[in-house]
């Protein structure tokens, strides 16, 4: 005999025979709760149709849409940097791009305790001759340390000045054994005035010189010959 718990889907006669169990044992299948419900039927009662609703049934009524007038969309469509009033975003700040070195006003600058433009204290250790060699030793005895530009150039037109010096005076060594050795000095001698004025005219001018040959030499009058400690 088929009992309202069979539950099988595929006999097409379940609800009827279910119903029939059901009123031979005394009872409905309608009065056990929704727990033996009938498959594919609603429940009723003094309950209704509630019993089994999950949820609560959304609002049919749609908000006011609002509209944006004029004021509105020009606040909106404006860089950050041109909203008034601030209202809290954030407005970086205006790029400006680097002036560049006005080379006037750098050689205008005076050098403390020598008095003379500094273009001017940077380019006289690379004149040619003796002159060069005794403006980079006098500005290193009276340039001070706070001024490092200048006494770099000091030191390394010295230092270039003694490495020629050196130079010339072995070619001149070897020039009274053959004639080689004479037009070689003669050569190394014009060629190094012309590269010495060329360093006078950059630093003049405010552009880097760099001699690496004479960096260690350089170094070491810069550190060895300080300025001198007035009494």
């Amino acid at each position: 005999m088929p009992s309202k718990y069979d539950t099988n889907p595929l006999d097409p006669e379940f609800p009827e025979k279910a119903r029939a169990a059901a009123a031979r044992q005394g009872g409905s299948a309608e009065d056990d709760g929704p727990e033996t419900q009938v498959l594919g039927q609603r429940p009723t009662g003094p309950q209704g149709p509630e019993t089994n609703r999950l949820f609560e049934p959304s609002p049919t009524e749609e908000q006011q849409t609002r509209r944006f007038g004029e004021p509105d969309f020009a606040a909106c469509s404006a860089p950050p940097q041109f909203n008034s009033p601030y209202n809290g975003q954030f407005v970086p700040a205006e790029y400006r791009a680097a002036a560049p070195v006005d080379m006037s006003r750098s050689g205008s600058r005076k050098v403390e305790k020598i008095g003379l433009p500094e273009n001017i204290l940077t380019a006289v250790p690379y004149l040619p001759i003796t002159l060069g060699m005794i403006a980079g030793l006098l500005l290193l005895l009276f340039v001070p340390k706070t001024e490092p530009k200048v006494r770099f150039h000091a030191a390394q037109g010295l230092a270039a000045h003694l490495a020629i010096l050196i130079i010339t005076s072995i070619l001149g060594i070897f020039s009274d054994w053959t004639g080689l050795a004479g037009a070689a000095s003669t050569i190394f001698t014009i060629v190094t005035t012309v590269m010495l004025i060329v360093f006078a005219i950059k630093a003049w001018r405010g552009k880097p010189v760099h001699i690496e040959s004479v960096d260690d030499l350089t170094n070491w009058l810069e550190e060895k010959i300080g300025p001198l400690k007035s009494s």
